[in-house]
């Protein structure tokens, strides 16, 4: 997937700072800069031109198109081609047809609260009901539609959830994991749980394509119980709705968990790796120590830098 606009100048400037860790030695002909985030390829040129390229193009490339629209008050079409469009429907109206296993993950993105992953198995008999629930994709509903819907899949779908705290994740970072390998192995567990719970009729299993196959298969070489009939597919929770209803659980569960550590701080805790998160991460940090921040935080985000400069 490539996507292709030009951003202002303000934008620029912030793309240029937030690259600049991952920034590649090497940069193309009339570019500023060119990097690599998880399989995304992000090139911002001098014309002021930037360029995704990648699985999750879509996904970096929405978070600057947002912050055109909240800066600048421009609205950017990054939608796909007509061909895509298409080649999307007919996926949409393939995946619906079947009964399929899928699982998805919540709080990679956010500095606070843990990284939960789910699988869901949806008979195609569970349809209308998902379709009635207007489940989808959790990153497009609001928190209270979450909160509504939630309790019923998990009443009436099977699933398996397993959360991963902020401390477990900092352990496996100091191990020399990155995110990409800890989603994986993570996924192959839910996945093996649930397939081996009950004989599910289920036709095919479906991951949101975050990685190459190749690349995730080689991320959970190690694990000696493994999930290998998988469909990998772009956009999964927008086109399976057993994705789509894993996506919902996991949310609902890493909304209570948010919850929880609002209440044991005293404070509302943000979701994200904004400014906002910035200041509260310092506030934990000053009242319990910089140290509370490796319970409750993921401590590789660039927000602990920022966090530790502000106190020092």
């Amino acid at each position: 997937m490539t996507i292709v606009f030009k951003v202002s100048d303000n934008v620029a400037k912030k793309m240029t700072e937030y690259y600049k860790d991952v920034r590649r030695e090497k940069t193309p002909p009339y570019a500023v800069f060119q990097a690599m985030e998880a399989d995304t390829i992000i090139t911002l040129y001098e014309s002021g031109k930037a360029m995704f390229q990648g699985i999750s193009a879509d996904v970096d490339a929405n978070i600057w198109a947002d912050l055109e629209q909240k800066l600048n008050h421009r609205t950017i079409d990054i939608t796909e081609s007509k061909k895509e469009k298409e080649k999307y429907k007919e996926e949409l109206n393939y995946y619906y047809s079947l009964s399929t296993i899928g699982s998805d993950e919540v709080g990679t993105g956010d500095y606070f609260g843990p990284i939960i992953v789910t699988a869901a198995f949806v008979d195609k008999s569970k349809i209308n009901l998902i379709n009635d629930l207007g489940v989808k994709d959790s990153k497009k509903l609001t928190d209270d539609k979450i909160l509504k819907i939630a309790p019923i899949l998990i009443k009436e779908i099977p699933y398996v959830t397993l959360t991963l705290n902020n401390e477990e994740y900092n352990k496996y970072q100091s191990m020399g994991y990155n995110m990409n390998k800890i989603k994986a192995i993570l996924h192959n567990k839910v996945l093996y749980t649930l397939t081996h719970k009950d004989d599910y009729p289920y036709q095919k299993i479906v991951v949101d394509q975050f990685v190459y196959p190749s690349k995730y298969f080689e991320h959970i070489m190690e694990s000696t119980e493994k999930v290998t009939n998988i469909t990998f597919t772009t956009k999964a929770e927008s086109k399976c709705a057993s994705v789509a209803v894993a996506s919902v659980i996991s949310r609902y569960f890493f909304l209570k968990k948010m919850e929880e550590l609002s209440k044991e701080y005293g404070m509302e805790i943000p979701k994200g790796a904004n400014a906002i998160v910035d200041t509260v991460g310092k506030e934990i940090a000053l009242k319990y120590g910089i140290k509370k921040l490796k319970e409750i935080a993921k401590l590789n985000f660039k927000n602990t830098d920022k966090i530790k400069e502000t106190i020092k």
